[in-house]
């Protein structure tokens, strides 16, 4: 349905056709035209680069391109699965790409499967960090590393349970470990269906990674004349936290930033001195400071850097960057909470746990898992361990701090007996449950598993092409925000005007004579969002962006009455 150019697709049927050229045609009033405006930021993140270099797709009606685009659009107008589109007049996305129509959502798929092949998505992924990373040097020297819990409702496989701190539970679910900068900005994921740990992940796949990857590292001279000097610098939370791992990275000239898991007692309150902290906003806060240099029990020499809080009590921070400041360690620390943030953003407005497709693979046999039996047992040893904890408690507090009656006292000694007894009871217990979880091996291989324990991980293929394009979608809707708050007084506001932007209506019309493409925005809610809207449309025509496939310039501007044929909202 909606399809016009049925002799095009005649040819394609019979594979005669390698793609329709892109013919755009004058329209008004195109629902969600506004994502149009994000195209020149999608190219310059990187959304067509390499792609012929990774990607191939066989002789159809739809060229790569467009589908590349289709993509990227969808996750910038919150479509956050391909079934979605099932709902959205096909025609209609067709004029945003120059197409009648776009693919139906059976046709779409099966092109994402194509691209999906051979692991070409993390090759073009990681072509695209590196030129990233290069593009912002700074950016790479300080890195958060983080894992995301992905929460799997289906009932394909019985995946291992996670804990998930946002929802306080343990479920079924797989874990991506996200790579990203400072202000947030995402490089690289690494997805795990059974989860080794932070620490696991971080020392195998990512710093290996990183140590060819990051841009302008000390050379080996540099290195040897100062022996502190680190090639770029790690920050995780507190399940990274391990003296002997610092140690390994300090080595490695890696410099780490994590969490005391262990700070002990509070210091002195005349150490701290308020420093003027600058954070990567650009924003300066106060910050109550104080720094020791302290040995960990591997007799690794760190810095400790507490943070004093308004409400009493005191944050314990450790760092192996022995250069840097300590305000900018501070401020790099407590910037964290930035990728934080960015998985709350992302799972709202991108569906970053969305499924994106329903296949399944199975897990290599040596790949080493939980036992399922420990895992049992160890449940049960806390949860006795917090029973008699609480009979602990009970018993502590039965003392006889006034005169009772004398007939109560005999009621008091033999509900204490009782409790006693219990406690013994849960003690012997608990010492038997203990030497039986001591005497099972708490990981085994996947071939060691039982029927009945064994699972499969969901398919990463397609997951990592359609992560990869959403990647580039929020890096471009963040440089347009950018470039939002230069006109904006309300810093908060610039990502809601942006979404409001991307599903406004707008006319597109294509001349060519003179070979371009304007899209015209309609008005949004009030006149301190036309203009602002004016300056973000002077921005994107200074870079004069072809649409991709054809030699049209695009033109941006918004509707205006002083021009004739122009509409008014």
């Amino acid at each position: 349905m909606g399809a016009t150019n049925t002799l095009e697709r005649l040819a394609a049927s019979v594979g005669l056709l390698d793609g329709v050229s892109i013919r755009f045609q004058p329209a008004l009033d195109v629902p969600r035209g506004g994502v149009l405006f994000a195209l020149p930021a999608l190219l310059v993140c990187g959304l067509l680069k390499h792609t012929e270099k990774h990607f191939s797709l066989p002789k159809g009606y739809y060229q790569m391109a467009s589908i590349f685009v289709l993509l990227a659009f969808m996750a910038l107008c919150r479509l956050r699965s391909v079934e979605q589109l099932r709902y959205h007049a096909p025609g209609e996305w067709g004029k945003l790409l120059g197409l009648d129509r776009v693919p139906e959502v059976r046709t779409l798929r099966s092109k994402i499967r194509i691209l999906s092949e051979d692991g070409q998505p993390k090759e073009w992924s990681a072509e695209l960090c590196a030129q990233w990373m290069e593009a912002s040097p700074e950016d790479a020297s300080c890195l958060y590393v983080d894992g995301h819990v992905r929460v799997y409702h289906g009932h394909q496989t019985k995946l291992p349970r996670h804990y998930v701190a946002r929802q306080r539970l343990c479920l079924r679910a797989t874990t991506d470990y996200w790579v990203n900068a400072m202000d947030g900005q995402p490089f690289f994921l690494i997805n795990k269906a059974v989860d080794p740990g932070l620490l696991k992940v971080l020392e195998e796949e990512i710093v290996p990674r990183l140590e060819k990857e990051v841009p302008n590292q000390p050379t080996e001279q540099q290195l040897k004349a100062k022996p502190l000097l680190h090639r770029f610098t790690l920050i995780f939370d507190r399940e990274g936290y391990s003296p002997d791992f610092l140690l390994r990275m300090k080595k490695r000239r890696i410099a780490c930033l994590t969490y005391h898991k262990f700070p002990g007692e509070d210091w002195p309150d005349d150490e701290f001195q308020v420093r003027k902290v600058r954070l990567r906003s650009g924003d300066v806060v106060e910050m109550a400071l104080a720094e020791r240099g302290t040995f960990l029990g591997n007799k690794v020499w760190v810095r400790e850097v507490r943070k004093k809080k308004k409400g009493g009590g005191q944050t314990s921070i450790l760092s192996t960057d022995y250069y840097t400041d300590l305000a900018p360690v501070a401020a790099a620390v407590f910037a964290r909470w930035s990728q934080e943030n960015f998985f709350r953003y992302m799972r709202e407005h991108y569906g970053l746990d969305r499924l994106t497709d329903y296949g399944t693979e199975e897990i290599p046999e040596t790949v080493r898992v939980v036992n399922p039996d420990y895992r049992q047992l160890d449940g049960q040893v806390r949860r006795t361990a917090g029973i008699l904890g609480r009979k602990l408690a009970q018993f502590g507090g039965m003392n006889l701090n006034e005169e009772i009656a004398p007939k109560k006292v005999e009621q008091y000694l033999f509900k204490k007996a009782e409790l006693q007894e219990e406690i013994a009871n849960l003690q012997a217990e608990l010492e038997r449950l203990k030497a039986k979880r001591k005497a099972i091996n708490r990981h085994i291989t996947v071939s060691q598993l039982t029927e009945d324990q064994r699972f499969s991980s969901l398919s990463t293929q397609t997951k990592h092409l359609i992560d990869t394009i959403k990647m580039i979608a929020y890096r471009a809707e963040t440089s347009m925000v950018h470039i939002l708050r230069e006109h904006m007084s309300r810093d908060d506001d610039a990502r809601s005007l942006m979404r409001a932007i991307y599903n406004a209506d707008a006319d597109l019309l294509p001349d060519e004579e003179t070979a371009t493409l304007t899209v015209r925005l309609h008005h949004l809610a009030n006149h301190r969002d036309d203009e602002t809207l004016r300056h973000l449309c002077a921005e994107l025509n200074e870079t004069e962006t072809l649409f991709p496939g054809t030699n049209l310039r695009l033109v941006y501007n918004l509707v205006s009455s002083q021009n004739p044929g122009d509409q008014e909202v």
